[in-house]
């Protein structure tokens, strides 16, 4: 248990180990659904993570323990909508680690996100949890975050 923890935005030279926290992401989710809804590739990963925080596409806050170990994170990146009124972010991915939940390091990233939207002019920050029973209580912790459901199905094609 920690009770003293800091938000720091995340840089290229982080991509590692957030992405070992983006694999136990995954990993959940998996676990939940059964069935293999993902490919995750550690070293494919965090390449990945590494070019979009260097191209600023993904912003991603991490809390870091005393410890200085990684807590959890989470992953911005922005959009433009009509419907929204303009630019907006998404929250990609929000992990908490396991042994650390429900000490407020996710309300915190929250936090964090809905501070750096404002700095960055976005006038929304959306989230999407899958509609099943499974991600009950991730629902319920955006809900007491402020989040409102907003309807429609987030759907999805590969191209």
């Amino acid at each position: 248990m920690t009770s003293n923890f800091s938000i720091q935005r995340a840089t290229a030279s982080d991509a590692h180990e957030v992405a070992i926290m983006v694999g136990g992401l995954l990993h959940e989710i998996m676990s939940a659904v059964g069935m293999q809804a993902f490919n995750f590739n550690l070293h494919e990963t965090s390449a990945k993570l590494k070019d979009f925080i260097d191209r600023e596409k993904y912003f991603v806050f991490i809390a870091i323990g005393e410890n200085t170990s990684q807590l959890g994170f989470i992953a911005l990146y922005e959009s433009y909508a009509l419907y929204a009124e303009g630019a907006f972010g998404t929250i990609a991915e929000l992990f908490v680690r396991p042994g650390y939940r429900s000490q407020d390091i996710g309300r915190r990233l929250i936090e964090q996100a809905k501070s750096f939207g404002n700095s960055r002019g976005w006038k929304r920050l959306e989230v999407t949890t899958p509609p099943l029973p499974q991600f009950d209580r991730a629902l319920a912790f955006y809900e007491k975050e402020g989040f409102a459901i907003t309807g429609g199905r987030k759907l999805k094609v590969a191209l």
